[in-house]
């Protein structure tokens, strides 16, 4: 069975979702978009990830050390080999495989120690600062050289979780880890978790250290705090960059004024919940759809139906994607979720299904046709289990719901549908909270099977 957009649990079955566990699951083929900000480890209330922050800090300050006492080849090398991290997969990269920065950009980083003279004398206390300073430096590369110096400890994290959730791990041979000790990259025979499909190495990472963009950015930097000091707008970023290492206050001021506003500062999760008013709103959105295609209803439909579900059924279904596919001369969007059986309808799906993922097709349409139910089975034999729901706005006729019926009797296929009532009780439940919206679709499951034959 193909998986859509795969992750790792997936491939071997484990049954967990992304809410429960402490790292953030990662994808085979493609990168995790989140960051690690050093920031989220300064901030938090836990003495080990302040000491880890400290640490970090120390290590990056090493270098500029090394470039000071004049060990330039060093410190040079060292910076050049941390600046990717292709373990930890993180970013927004179709591929987990990055390039490292330049030797010209290793030694305007290292410059920096000596052509600022507070860095010279005191030192980094954020090294996200550099992003403010040199040029082809964003959060990515903020991210890798924190990931790198702390993969001592991600390692240790990696393997307690593994253990934890029975993920299995292989020997990996001259890993090359970050000593803070020696303030060397050593290698090391290590036992990690892997991609099964290139064998390639997978190192976790604590979600509470994860943002879309570091607290410290130089986006937010030149609209709040150059753009003042300056009093310019229409720099080149190279002459901003040229400015902050003349003006060493002025990026301080910043950095104050982002400390004192630390408690704002939250790590992102990979999925967010619409609040209860959107909900609403995309459901009053879909009531007042007429059906068919004009004025792009279909495509309406189509987006309410994806924000609301994917936020309705959160934890308990993971989002994987929305995707749309071709069949007989009609594009057809699907929503795609990741069965995790968290649920104990989901964990029948499973094992009467065969459904490792749950496949919504989405039918803005006066009627269900049997050519639709159709379609759906046809799917369901391609790629995933025996599983599928259509979302649509009617109730099925008697002859088509029959259809199902059979379905499930020849070829034990279970196609529920679920139509605007099912929808406003979702949203009923998802604001009161004294029920969960995954009840309303059990409970459509165990009607169809009261009504197939025994």
């Amino acid at each position: 069975m193909v998986i859509i957009r795969p992750r790792l649990v997936d491939y071997f079955n484990i049954p967990i979702t992304q809410e429960e566990v402490d790292f953030a699951i990662p994808f085979l083929d493609e990168d995790i978009p989140l960051y690690l900000d050093p920031f989220l480890l300064w901030k938090s209330p836990a003495l080990q990830d302040n000491a880890l922050h400290l640490s970090l800090v120390n290590s990056f300050n090493h270098l500029g050390y090394l470039r000071i006492k004049g060990n330039i080849s060093e410190a040079s090398d060292t910076l050049i080999n941390i600046s990717e991290c292709s373990e930890v997969g993180l970013g927004t990269g179709k591929s987990k495989r990055g390039l490292k920065i330049s030797q010209r950009t290793a030694s305007e980083i290292l410059d920096l120690f000596n052509a600022v003279p507070a860095i010279k004398l005191s030192g980094f206390s954020h090294f996200e600062e550099i992003q403010l300073y040199v040029n082809n430096i964003s959060k990515d590369r903020v991210s890798d050289i924190a990931c790198n110096f702390l993969k001592s400890f991600m390692i240790d994290f990696t393997q307690d979780e593994c253990k934890k959730y029975n993920i299995p791990m292989q020997m990996f041979t001259e890993i090359e880890v970050y000593n803070n000790k020696t303030h060397r990259l050593e290698k090391e025979d290590i036992n990690l978790p892997f991609n099964p499909e290139n064998e390639s190495p997978i190192i976790l990472v604590p979600k509470r250290w994860l943002r879309y963009t570091p607290w410290i950015n130089y986006d937010e930097y030149f609209d709040k705090g150059y753009i003042k000091a300056g009093e310019e707008n229409n720099f080149e970023k190279i002459q901003v960059l040229d400015y902050n290492r003349k003006n060493y206050d002025v990026v301080s001021a910043y950095i104050s004024a982002k400390e004192r506003c630390q408690s704002d500062c939250k790590n992102d999760p990979l999925f967010k919940q619409i609040p209860i008013t959107s909900a609403k709103k995309s459901l009053s959105g879909i009531l007042k759809l007429p059906t068919g295609k004009e004025n792009n209803a279909d495509k309406k439909f189509e987006d309410y139906c994806t924000r609301l579900i994917s936020s309705l059924l959160y934890p308990h279904l993971d989002f994987a994607q929305a995707q749309s596919r071709i069949e007989s001369g009609t594009q057809i969007r699907d929503l795609i979720f990741y069965n995790n059986c968290s649920f104990p309808l989901l964990e029948d799906l499973y094992k009467n299904y065969d459904c490792r993922q749950i496949v919504f097709e989405m039918k803005n349409v006066q009627e269900v046709s049997r050519e639709h139910i159709n379609q759906v089975n046809r799917y369901l034999s391609e790629q995933f289990g025996r599983f599928g729901i259509i979302l649509t706005r009617n109730p099925l006729k008697k002859s088509i719901y029959k259809n199902t019926i059979d379905l499930w009797s020849g070829q034990r296929k279970c196609i529920l549908c679920i139509t605007d009532e099912d929808l406003k009780l979702m949203v009923d439940v998802y604001e009161t909270k004294q029920r969960d919206p995954m009840e309303i679709i059990n409970k459509k499951y165990v009607e169809f099977i009261r009504s197939c034959p025994s």
